[in-house]
This record gives C-alpha cells, sequence and structure tokens, in this order.
C-alpha cells in the first residue's frame, strides 16, 4: 500500500500547480493507496507508446486525454473506447491529442492514458462530496449516462461504517436492479459495499479532497471495478465551528433552561412593551426563582426591586433575558460576561436577519470571550413549563407534558404554541431559535436527552449551521427519545456549482432526507406533520413487531387506510388461517376478514368490540388501525367509549399495543376523536392519513432506536 506521505505528496505537487483536480494516474495512485479496484493502465506520451502498453494489457482498451485544464473528457473528445488493435491504439492516440488542443489550446497535455476495457455488469457511481453544513458525504447511486437522469441516489455521512454501506445499496430507488432483474446475475454486495467504505475513508483522510467520483463502477457478481475516477481538491477549507464539550453544553443548557435566577434587562412597567409582558409571563406563568429586572432607571417594577445593572445584583444570575433594542445589547452583554452570567436569552431583532450581521458578529465574540451562551437574537424566547417558566413575551403557557418543541421562525413558533393550547398537549419546552448566534438544536438537543421531562423532541429548521454536530447528537439521543424535524426550503437545490456528478447530483434537500434516516430522525413534511407527530407519538406504546392489522366498519376507508400504510412503511399482516377463522366469528357473511378486517356498517357496538379485544389478545397482531363509520347502530360515543374500555381491559392484563382510528362521519365524531385521543388512542376525525402517519412515525423511531 501507497504510504500515506506519497500519498501528501501528489497532493502537494497538485496545490504547488494551482490545480484544482487530479489528472486520471494521479487518482488511480490514490484509490491503488485505499484499495480501490481500478482496471490496469498507463500514460502513453506517444503514439507508439500506446500502441505498446495497449498490446501488453490486451484488446480492447479505453483511451483518454490526461490533461490538469481538462477535467470533462467526453466533452472535449478527449475520449475513445473499444480500441481493438496496435494500430487503432496509433490512430486513436493522434486524434485525442488533436481533439484537446481544439477544445483548449493552451491545455497543458500530459499524454493519454490507456487503460484495460471493462464491460459487463451493473453501471454505478460511487462518490464524495463536501457539504457546507455536513461536511464530507458520500454518495452511491447507478451510474454511467443513468446517473443524471435519473438522479437516482443516496448519501451518507462520512466515515460510513460496513453497514452504512449496505444500507445506500438498498436505499435507492432502483435497488432490485443490483439483485439480478431478468435472468441476469445479482452484484457482489460485499465487494460494493466494501468500496464505499474504502472511498469513505479517503475523503475522510484528507480534508482537501472536497469531490470524488468513481463513475462507471462496473459490477458484477465477482467484483466491483472503477472505470474512471475524478478527484477534486480545495485547499482553502474552512476551520471547524468551535463546538464546547458534551458535559459543558449540558452543564450551560442547564442553567439556562432551568434557572434559579433570572435577569430582564430592559424591564418595564408600561403595558404594550416587550419588557413588560416578560416580566408579567414570569411572575404570572408561576416561576418560582428569582427575578432581578434591569432599568437605568426605576427602582421597582411590577413590585420587584429593580436595578440599573446586572453587576449590581447581589446574587448569582443563571439566565439574562434581553428585551433591549439591537444597539444596546452588545453593552449589556459585557456586563453579563463580566457578572458570570452563563446564559443570555436574546429576544431583540436588528441583528443579521435585518442586514446588520455586524451587530450579531459583536455580541458572538462578546458571548466566546466570557463564556456565556447565547439563545437567539430575533426570538420569541422560551417556556420550560415543569418549572413554571415562561422566558418569552408570548402568552403564558401551563399545560405541562413531555414534548419539548423549537422554531427557527417566530411565527411558526406561535403557531406551535397555539395547537398545543387548542389540542390541549402537554409540552415540556416551547424554545426559539432565531439567527442561531450560538445555540441550535444540537445543543437542545443535548439538554433534552438528559432532561427527564422530555419523551419526545420536535424541531422546526430552516439551517442546520452545524449539520455534522446535530446528526452526531441525534444519532446518540434517537436510541432514547423520538426526534422529528421539520426542515423548511425543501425544494431550493444546492447553490454551489459542482465540478463532479456527485456533486452536482448532491440537491441540498436529498443530504438532509438521507442524513436524517442515518442519525434516526423522523422527517416530518409539514407543519401540521410535526405538532401531530409531537402529540401523538409519545402516546403510543412501543410496537414489539411489524404486523399491523386495520379493522373498519367501512370498506371505503379500508382501501383509503392500505393506501395510507404504504405510504407509511407499514406493513399490514397477512391474515393466517385461523385468525381468520376467529374474526369470521364476530362479523356478517357479507363482511370480509384478511386484512382489513371489515365488520361492515350495520353491526352493533359489541362486534367492534370482539374484533379489537382479538385483534388486542392475538401475538402475531402487532398494532391496529381502527376506521370508524358513523352509525345509528353504533354511535360515535358508543364507539369510542367501547374502544377506550377494551383498551384497559387488555392492559390490566399486560397487553399494550399501539392503536391510531380514523373516524368518518357527521360532527359528533369530534368529540369522540377528542375522547379516544385524552385516553391514549391518536384519533382523527374525517382524516385516513393523518392516523397511519401517527403510527408509521412511531415504527420508523422503534425501527431506529433498534427497539424492534
Amino acid at each position: 500500500m501507497l504510504e500515506k506521505t506519497a500519498i501528501r505528496g501528489v497532493l502537494e505537487k497538485v496545490k504547488a500547480e494551482g490545480r484544482q483536480a487530479l489528472t486520471a494516474p494521479e487518482g488511480k495512485l490514490l484509490c491503488d493507496a485505499y484499495g480501490i479496484a481500478v482496471p490496469q493502465e498507463g500514460v502513453a506520451g506517444s503514439a507508439d507508446e500506446a500502441a505498446s502498453l495497449a498490446s501488453g494489457m490486451g484488446f480492447p482498451v479505453v483511451m483518454k486525454i490526461v490533461s490538469p485544464d481538462i477535467l470533462h473528457k467526453t466533452e472535449a473528445g478527449g475520449v475513445i473506447v473499444g480500441v481493438k488493435s496496435a494500430e487503432e491504439a496509433k490512430a486513436a492516440y493522434d486524434k485525442i491529442v488533436a481533439n484537446a488542443k481544439a477544445y483548449k489550446a493552451d491545455a497543458e497535455i500530459a499524454g493519454v492514458q490507456v487503460q484495460q476495457m471493462l464491460a459487463g455488469g451493473q453501471e454505478v457511481i460511487i462518490g464524495a462530496v463536501t457539504d457546507g453544513s455536513f461536511g464530507k458525504l458520500v454518495a452511491f447511486g447507478l451510474g454511467g449516462v443513468l446517473v443524471e437522469v435519473l438522479k437516482d441516489i443516496t448519501f451518507r455521512l462520512a466515515p460510513v461504517t460496513r453497514d452504512d454501506a449496505l444500507s445506500m445499496l438498498d436505499g435507492i430507488q432502483a435497488a432490485e436492479m443490483l439483485k439480478g432483474v431478468r435472468g441476469g446475475d445479482p452484484v457482489n454486495r460485499d465487494a460494493l459495499a466494501d468500496m464505499i467504505v474504502r472511498v469513505s475513508n479517503l475523503v475522510n483522510d484528507y480534508p482537501e479532497i472536497v469531490e470524488l467520483d468513481l463513475n462507471p463502477v462496473f459490477a458484477t457478481k465477482d467484483g466491483a471495478i472503477a472505470a474512471d475516477v475524478r478527484i477534486v481538491v480545495d485547499y482553502d477549507q474552512p476551520a471547524p465551528r468551535p463546538r464546547p464539550s458534551q458535559e459543558e453544553i449540558v452543564t450551560a443548557m442547564n442553567r439556562i433552561m432551568r434557572p434559579k435566577a433570572v435577569a430582564v434587562i430592559g424591564a418595564s412597567a408600561e403595558d404594550g412593551k416587550i419588557g413588560n409582558s416578560v416580566m408579567k409571563n414570569l411572575i404570572n406563568g408561576g416561576y418560582k426563582g428569582e427575578i432581578y429586572p434591569v432599568h437605568p432607571k426605576a427602582d421597582e417594577i411590577l413590585g420587584y426591586k429593580a436595578y440599573r445593572s446586572v453587576k449590581d445584583v447581589p446574587g448569582e444570575i443563571d439566565t439574562a433575558i434581553f428585551a433591549i433594542p439591537a444597539k444596546f445589547v452588545a453593552g449589556a452583554l459585557t456586563e453579563c460576561g463580566e457578572k458570570k452570567i452563563p446564559g443570555a436569552v436574546l429576544i431583540p431583532s436588528g441583528f443579521a436577519e435585518a442586514g446588520a450581521p455586524e451587530l450579531q458578529e459583536e455580541i458572538v465574540k462578546i458571548g466566546q470571550k466570557y463564556n456565556i451562551r447565547l439563545m437567539g437574537p430575533n426570538i420569541y424566547g422560551f417556556y420550560y413549563t415543569p418549572s413554571n417558566l415562561c422566558a418569552t413575551f408570548c402568552t403564558a403557557y401551563d399545560v405541562k407534558g413531555s414534548a419539548a418543541l423549537s422554531s427557527q421562525s417566530g411565527g411558526i413558533g406561535m403557531a406551535i404554541i397555539g395547537f398545543s393550547r387548542s389540542a390541549k398537549m402537554g409540552v415540556s419546552a416551547i424554545v426559539g431559535l432565531g439567527n442561531k448566534s450560538d445555540i441550535d438544536e444540537d445543543d437542545l438537543l443535548a439538554f433534552f436527552e438528559q432532561d427527564d421531562n422530555t419523551r419526545i423532541i420536535a424541531q422546526h429548521c430552516e439551517d442546520l449551521k452545524d449539520g455534522r454536530a446535530f446528526a452526531e447528537a441525534a444519532k446518540r439521543v434517537s436510541k432514547k427519545k423520538p426526534i422529528v424535524v421539520l426542515k423548511a426550503g425543501r425544494t431550493s437545490a444546492g447553490a454551489k456549482a459542482a465540478s463532479s456528478h456527485t456533486g452536482a447530483l448532491a440537491g441540498n434537500d436529498k443530504i438532509y432526507d438521507d442524513v436524517f434516516k442515518q442519525s434516526g430522525v423522523i422527517r416530518a413534511r409539514s407543519l401540521r406533520q410535526l405538532l401531530e407527530f409531537a402529540r401523538g407519538v409519545p402516546i403510543l406504546p412501543t410496537p414489539k413487531g411489524e404486523n399491523v392489522l386495520i379493522i373498519t366498519g367501512a370498506g371505503g376507508s379500508g382501501v383509503l387506510l392500505s393506501d395510507s400504510c404504504v405510504d407509511n412503511d407499514l406493513k399490514l399482516m397477512s391474515m393466517p388461517d385461523d385468525l381468520d377463522a376467529a374474526f369470521r366469528k364476530f362479523i356478517p357473511p357479507f363482511g370480509a376478514a384478511g386484512n382489513p378486517v371489515d365488520i361492515t356498517g350495520g353491526e352493533p357496538p359489541q362486534t367492534y368490540k370482539n374484533t379489537v379485544r382479538l385483534g388486542l389478545e392475538d401475538d402475531r397482531i402487532h398494532s391496529l388501525i381502527l376506521g370508524y363509520w358513523h352509525t345509528i347502530v353504533t354511535p360515535p360515543m358508543v364507539f369510542a367509549k367501547l374502544m377506550v374500555e377494551v383498551k384497559e381491559e387488555m392492559a390490566a392484563k399486560g397487553i399494550e399495543k399501539p392503536m391510531v382510528a380514523s373516524l368518518a362521519g357527521d360532527v359528533e365524531v369530534e368529540e369522540a376523536a377528542e375522547y379516544l385521543y385524552q385516553n391514549g388512542i391518536p384519533a382523527y376525525a374525517y382524516s385516513t392519513e393523518l392516523p397511519v402517519e401517527v403510527l408509521g412515525a412511531k415504527y420508523k423511531w422503534a425501527r431506529g432506536a433498534g427497539l424492534l
């Protein structure tokens, strides 16, 4: 294996020559060093040398221009395939050199690469790209021309494990092609996975390699070999973002989120002022810690002694809440640093979002100098209900529960508060992140991971400033608690023009999608989904297996619920004969057993109860989806109360399975759905999609956490 010093030598030579890409022979040296299989090849400096090289390795051969100035060789007429004799090799040499000169007259030509021609097998692409947020990613997809047409490619954070690499083979839409179709041989999965891991190690070891393409890679039943390698370098990599240790993050976040004492900088006795709303929320929300109003002139505010500066406060302060104009923040923040306050909640706007990045840079520097963690600026503040803490100018919130929600946007934050209140969803926290000058989603993950009051974490974000730190935190936390993320800006493409196929295909959203999956994150596709998952997922028990059964009183609902199961990666159980016979005892002859079990609309309440009890009792069934149809025989509240009764009866025997319900009918179904929800069965009036999406989210988490 080539010594790493030799690779470093190649990369330093490229740097010294001011190049942004390696030549194909240089790329081959790196591939050889990392055990990445490439064909026999050599570089010819003349037509006779080309003929000699080709004869030595055996025909047919491929011939390609070698020039640091020509990256896209085919475009320049610099590639000729299927060269079958020494005479053809000489002619091809002359033609390639002539084409290259015509394409770029001043191009430096190092020679012509003569390469053993590969044939047969499935063409795939293995590559790597560097993302501004996530850093190094490896990619896999169908290769050749197909990759550009179909854009069927999947990404993982580098370095990848062997399991990650194998999951990539199944992560493309055309995964079946690799298994052999119409009598074709399946590809050697181990060889492909091995190549992905080796590429991942190479780009991880050398930060300056920003893009890499092996395209096409010919994958056969015997192995995998890369026909072409393209490596792009960039020696001006940004310095990594400074990150505190896990222990430091948790210590600081505990003091910010669970403070014993808070200061309100810009506290006011005047109605309509943000500093007044913050004070009232702290007092009326029932916060039991110390509250210190800070105001340049007032002696007391709302019955609390006021101070000219935080430095005048006699005791320790954990969190300072800022309600002053942006231009005064830096001065007050410096005083917080001198007072050794660990956290600042920066409500004011007027920073980077308003075209004043210099104001934001100034406060970030002050934060780093004094080790103050900054939440915001440009936020509504935050709630932490176990401490009755409403550190915000929004309305107080007091429904305690286990969902922790955050948003980058104030408007989305208000929607979270409104939905939570309307749905009576208990929350542990609601946090605004705004401009994310410092504290961001992964800091919150570190806090909520060790917060016993939180069972699910739901986050809205427009970007991730440090996607890699987020992914690493999410991978760890999602093993313990579900994480749901709504990533806004799904449809925007990656902004940076790329030199490689892999780079051009790295649409920003596809990377987010794949990294979220790799990290065990449940992705919400809409704000409503984010909120419904936050509310419903913690209520459902964790399923013990993949078998899902639908029991419905309406055939139409059964069909839609079945479609929804497919959309949400849920496995409809195939009904064993003995279970089919057991269900048939309860349903009329014109009903349908199988899955869905259709009990029909005219059945009395007892039929619902009998079939659902049977579904809960049988160990082969792991979760139930109920489709209710409003009838005179079984009115909505009768159905709802019966379902809760049978659920509790089974729970008393130690049987608990996830159950969700879809209710079709007149307005009375709304009350029935709410009753079911309050009693542990997520239920929705007028929707066959939402209940299945909530169940699907629970399954996604359980699979990712290794619980199934």
